[in-house]
């Protein structure tokens, strides 16, 4: 069973987790029986990933020596989180290249792919993005353990500080720290949910100064010009944001390596 027809009638559902398809069968006396199901997220995510594996398929070039498109367009992407690891973490930390452009790639197709009319944004949900910030905190922190011992906790006390600071800073280094648990995530998902909103927002008031009369034909040009703009800068958004996410985990693993 599918709810497909009523997902494609209201473009604001791509924040609602809704079953895309599922089995349901009794079990045994159970009256509520038994259901599997695969959600509008978990069906959006197996196609993220089917992008970004075609998108990688497409970079092999087949081995030719000329690179076509698409793999100037991968290396260009792959150049630039190799950059950035190595401005951020250092030359000597290129171990976490792959992960990090793993990372840049499936937020940059989730967002792309959320950018299709009627489509569904999964980075666009809090708990997909919060979960994401919380695993990269924790590793992160499993890390510094890792290489620093106890030694770690020292994040927390500045360099230089006064002994009767302490306490204070302390605390106030730590509620920084597990804040980050929050704000990586929800600074990607609000960014996606403003921006969806504001379209749905100004393409209904168009539609309807369009259909309202036969002047409102000339009318909506003008919310059209500022539809089609506002497009242009959530799709720049949309590119923007992997950006921002990969960076600042690169920031919190350069913490977690160097302690500063």
């Amino acid at each position: 069973m599918t709810n497909f027809l009523n997902f494609a009638h209201n473009p604001l559902e791509q924040f609602e987790i809704l079953d895309f398809l599922f089995l349901a069968a009794p079990l045994w006396n159970n009256q509520e029986g038994f259901k599997l199901s695969l959600t509008n997220i978990g069906f959006y995510l197996l196609i993220v990933l089917a992008v970004v594996l075609a998108f990688n398929l497409l970079t092999n070039n087949n081995g030719r020596v000329i690179a076509n498109r698409w793999s100037i367009a991968h290396e260009g992407a792959f150049g630039s989180i190799l950059t950035m690891v190595r401005d951020q973490i250092g030359p000597s930390n290129e171990v976490y290249v792959p992960f990090l452009y793993s990372l840049f790639s499936f937020i940059l197709f989730s967002n792309l792919v959320g950018m299709v009319p009627y489509s569904f944004t999964p980075t666009s949900h809090l708990v997909l993005a919060c979960s994401m910030s919380f695993t990269i905190l924790i590793g992160v922190t499993i890390l510094g353990l890792l290489r620093h011992g106890l030694k770690f906790f020292g994040l927390f006390i500045p360099s230089g500080t006064p002994l009767g600071l302490v306490p204070v800073l302390v605390i106030i280094e730590t509620v920084s720290y597990v804040a980050r648990l929050f704000s990586l995530g929800i600074r990607l998902g609000a960014n996606m949910i403003a921006g969806h909103c504001l379209l749905k927002i100004i393409s209904t008031f168009t539609w309807k100064i369009i259909i309202g009369s036969s002047i409102g034909i000339i009318l909506g040009i003008l919310p059209i010009l500022f539809l089609t703009a506002l497009s242009a800068l959530e799709l720049a958004i949309a590119f923007l944001q992997p950006y921002v996410f990969t960076i600042l985990t690169c920031t919190y693993i350069r913490d977690g390596i160097n302690l500063h």
